[in-house]
């Protein structure tokens, strides 16, 4: 294995794969209709890395270190015989964990499948457990129970542990957040409450609509109490905290209030095969050109190699200074994912 880590010494330790760019949801925070509509054009099937081209790339990353992989979109599970990928990537001697960020719309009728191909774990985006905020939030058509019915389904195939992500928006489903602590508490599912963030340049993001992960910390705690917990690993981004009386816990993530760029590990693949090296970037290296032109490991490993070691991105902890010096439009989060 060659170690590899960019200019502040952080090593890569784990990739995040969009397989596709198309969502069945207009979220407005990251897909709004506005943008997103009817004649939105997305990309065409060939410009998709194939699954033998993202295994192959899984392949090379191990090599330096990656030992996560996590699959996203858009919504993942749009992307034909996905189960495939799965085996794929799992059947990759160092990858000791592939796991899934979906919306839950289609998890149903996936998860099984899934966990029988390799997949360990399953985070589904949820926003409100109220109809109404939830169609809001999601800005399409399908029922809050078909969600709540995919992460019931993955409970049951074993996909532990279970995470839930919600992105709390001041004044829009702020107001939510004791239900869906509530509503999940003791069933073995850990909500993740995410500050809204200025990922991508078309979601209208304001500060003002910025809950602090300190406030959702109190606003819990003052109904249950809760105790900080220590992460699991090195670079992960949500700040754990259990449940005093036992019922599980709840994590926060707090890009905007308390930025972790400092140990950020992840590199994150778009669905055509470009890499990038900040969920806030505006531009990727292009891998999927040297790839099909005829690019040996070697020299893909190298690219890779040279972009990481390159890095210097710490957008969260710059996020002000950058948003009012930075010109270039930064990638939309349905491009490479959360």
């Amino acid at each position: 294995m060659r170690t590899l880590a960019d200019r502040l010494g952080r090593p890569l330790d784990d990739l995040r794969v969009s397989v596709t760019d198309r969502c069945n949801l207009r979220c407005p925070y990251c897909m709004p209709r506005a943008v997103f509509g009817g004649d939105f054009a997305f990309m065409d099937r060939n410009e998709l890395l194939s699954f033998e081209e993202i295994a192959r790339l899984g392949r090379i990353f191990a090599g330096f270190g990656v030992r996560k992989i996590r699959l996203t979109g858009g919504e993942p599970l749009l992307r034909r015989e996905l189960p495939r990928l799965v085996a794929m990537l799992a059947g990759i001697g160092e990858i000791e964990d592939v796991a899934l960020t979906t919306n839950g719309t289609l998890l149903a009728g996936h998860a099984a499948a899934l966990r029988d191909a390799g997949l360990r774990r399953v985070t589904v985006s949820l926003d409100a457990l109220d109809e109404a905020v939830f169609r809001l939030m999601s800005d399409a058509h399908h029922p809050l129970a078909r969600v709540l019915g995919g992460i019931d389904a993955a409970h049951a195939a074993g996909l532990h542990p279970l995470k839930v992500n919600m992105v709390v928006r001041r004044g829009v489903n702020d107001h939510c957040v004791l239900d869906m602590a509530e509503h999940f508490r003791a069933r073995s599912v850990v909500v993740r409450f995410i500050e809204y963030m200025d990922v991508g340049s078309c979601n209208g993001w304001s500060h003002d609509e910025v809950v602090p992960a300190a406030e959702i910390i109190r606003s819990i705690s003052a109904r249950w109490p809760l105790q900080a917990i220590s992460s699991h690993r090195r670079g992960e981004v949500a700040s754990r905290y259990r449940y005093m009386d036992g019922a599980g816990e709840i994590g926060v993530i707090s890009a905007v209030s308390e930025p972790f760029c400092g140990t950020c590990s992840r590199a994150r693949l778009s669905a055509e095969g470009k890499l990038y090296t900040c969920l806030f970037a505006s531009h990727g290296l292009d891998l999927r050109g040297p790839m099909r032109a005829g690019a040996g490991d070697d020299e893909l490993a190298r690219l890779i190699s040279d972009c990481w070691g390159a890095r210097t991105d710490r957008y969260s902890a710059e996020r002000f200074a950058r948003r009012a010096r930075d010109g270039d439009p930064k990638i939309e989060m349905s491009y490479i994912g959360g």
